[in-house]
């Protein structure tokens, strides 16, 4: 008892003497502690899966979704997952930038140096990207117009090297720019719909309502003649 009551009375007056000279309280900075802590701790990683949807010998395809965290469309493919019933559990990197940045130093101490700041947690992020990677069935690949994702063409080359099917989405603006990570995939998708449209396809072999071109649309053998002229 004396000793907590000892440790009141210096939280006291270091408390009273750093708000006298200008600066936070204790209680500030050990609230403002709490929520930064609680912060990083609510924002996870991105996992979704629909395994329910499986039945008991079907298998469950593991889909990593790698690239650009400033938008939505891992949400969109977790929807599809679930509106067509496919037996698919998404996995994906940290998709928070700070967290990402700073998990490094933050276990296990700062740098001095940016350099190494960013190889350190390059390095603890690359546990959890390379291992789901690995055990990935799919891999699907991001890149959005307004950021370089450096990372995400990383990932695409690491997957193609493990002879993982790949399927690379992004807007048709920077299709020149990537023509040889494109060049590599198995699909290449300009929305997150088209990704569950090639999901559902390769899983249950079903097609989209509607052709991508509409009624403009024309069969291969109506276009450009039968495929074997010798059956």
């Amino acid at each position: 008892h004396r000793f907590h009551r000892f440790q009141s009375i210096i939280f006291y007056f270091v408390n009273k003497k750093m708000m006298m000279s200008g600066g936070c309280s204790l209680t500030k900075l050990f609230t403002t502690a709490a929520l930064r802590s609680a912060s990083r701790s609510s924002r996870r990683f991105y996992v979704s899966s629909s395994v329910a949807a499986a039945t008991a010998t079907e298998k469950v395809w593991r889909v990593y979704l790698s690239g650009e965290i400033h938008s939505d469309w891992r949400d969109v493919i977790a929807r599809g997952v679930e509106e067509h019933k496919l037996p698919v559990e998404l996995s994906s990197p940290n998709t928070s930038h700070e967290d990402s940045d700073d998990c490094g130093a933050y276990i296990l101490g700062m740098e001095q140096e940016r350099s190494n700041w960013d190889k350190i947690g390059a390095n603890m992020n690359a546990v959890r990207t390379r291992t789901l990677i690995k055990d990935a069935d799919v891999v699907v690949v991001r890149f959005g117009e307004k950021y370089r994702q450096w990372n995400a063409a990383f990932d695409a080359g690491y997957a193609a090297a493990l002879g993982k099917p790949i399927i690379i989405l992004h807007p048709p603006a920077i299709s020149h720019m990537l023509k040889e990570v494109n060049q590599a995939a198995n699909a290449v998708c300009e929305d997150p719909e088209q990704v569950v449209q090639t999901l559902a396809y390769a899983i249950k072999g079903n097609f989209p309502k509607e052709p991508r071109d509409g009624s403009e649309y024309i069969p291969i053998a109506d276009r450009l003649g039968k495929g074997n002229p010798n059956p």
